[in-house]
């Protein structure tokens, strides 16, 4: 299976409406298959449900040749009626997304959010009935604490994590990580760019439309954090010049040069040092809320949500300070990263948004013999 998957999430949702188009979204779904991803990410609250059957579209002639990821876990696939992963609604959602994405199995099944009501094992229990009937591949999890991994892998050994990871945002860095590494759990990292945010496409005066989720986060609403953080982007800007790439492809090749506990498929990162970790330690990045993001604190902030810090943080991972000695950026980088991530205009960059699968070499070999993966 390929590093990089195609999240279709903003095909159909979260981005705005004003320039969906289905007919393109099923030309680039395919154009990114001939590129060589193979791994295509949706879920049934997407829409809801119409981004599964866009995606089944795209992929019903195809779909020996693609990993599909799909997800459970909201009340009727609507998140503002909350969390619902008792196991009768898994099995519906299984059966309804089945017919949605016209297959036979799913190749990846997670729960979208972890269900305060529902005991965990209840959820990998049923999830595994599921594998043993053949209508499911493998068990994921997304945005799960540690302990939650545990219990869960305990019942259903878990395939794969989803959680947000990028050059701004690396909580998974201090427990998460460790923890799939130790169980041999792959990593899906997703909104990988930031949510456009680091494609160099939004600034401060950017607006969003109305439909726009982005207008609900204070990393994007609070135009004095966004202006202070452009600061960041603008490095990426002026390594991506260096390089002949963009600054999408600088951001998605550190994610797939190593990160400080495990590197992509093998072996080990090694963080910043010397001058290269001076300088990236010197940096400071204005956010609003919790310690967290481009710099992880040294220490909890306290205060609101609202309230604005200055976070003085360590550096980020191995490769940021010193991206250009990354081997991968020699030479322009290969066309999967540039397609995939420049499928939109410029507002609305990451409404066709790449994750990767970041698994040690144990988890990956796991995946491939188990599912017949395509590579």
């Amino acid at each position: 299976m390929g590093a990089l998957g195609l999240g279709c999430m903003g095909m159909s949702w979260a981005y705005g409406s004003a320039e969906r188009d289905d007919a393109r979204s099923i030309e680039v779904i395919r154009r990114a298959l001939e590129l060589g991803v193979t791994l295509i990410d949706t879920a049934d609250m997407y829409g809801p449900f119409t981004n599964e059957e866009l995606v089944g579209e795209a992929l019903a002639s195809v779909r020996d040749r693609v990993v599909i990821a799909t997800k459970f876990g909201f009340k009727n696939g609507v998140t503002s009626q909350g969390l619902d992963s008792r196991p009768e609604r898994i099995r519906e959602v299984a059966e309804a997304s089945l017919r949605r994405l016209r297959t036979d199995r799913i190749d990846l099944f997670y729960q979208h959010r972890v269900d305060p009501n529902v005991p965990i094992e209840d959820v990998a229990g049923t999830v595994k009935e599921l594998i043993e009937q053949g209508k499911v591949k493998h068990f994921g999890l997304s945005e799960a604490g540690v302990q939650t991994i545990r219990r869960a892998h305990a019942v259903q050994p878990v395939t794969a994590l989803e959680s947000e990871y990028s050059l701004w945002w690396r909580e998974p860095e201090d427990a998460i990580l460790p923890t799939l590494e130790e169980l041999g759990i792959g990593f899906v990292p997703f909104s990988p760019l930031g949510r456009g945010f680091l494609t160099g496409k939004i600034d401060e005066t950017t607006t969003f439309e109305s439909g726009d989720f982005r207008n609900t986060q204070p990393r994007f609403t609070d135009t004095e954090a966004r202006k202070a953080n452009g600061a960041f982007v603008d490095l990426l800007i002026r390594i991506a010049a260096r390089k002949s790439a963009t600054p999408a492809q600088i951001a998605l090749a550190n994610e797939l040069s190593g990160r400080p506990r495990a590197r992509h498929q093998l072996g080990r990162a090694v963080r910043p040092s010397g001058a290269a970790a001076s300088r990236a330690s010197q940096q400071t990045v204005t956010r609003r809320g919790r310690g967290r993001g481009l710099y992880r604190s040294r220490r909890k902030l306290g205060g609101s949500s609202g309230s604005s810090v200055r976070v003085e943080g360590r550096p980020l991972i191995g490769s940021l300070s010193s991206l250009m000695n990354v081997r991968r950026l020699g030479a322009p980088l290969s066309p999967v990263a540039t397609t995939v991530t420049h499928t939109c205009p410029a507002s609305r960059s990451s409404t066709v948004a790449p994750k990767m699968m970041l698994v040690s070499s144990t988890a990956a070999w796991r995946m491939t013999s188990a599912a017949s993966f395509t590579s």
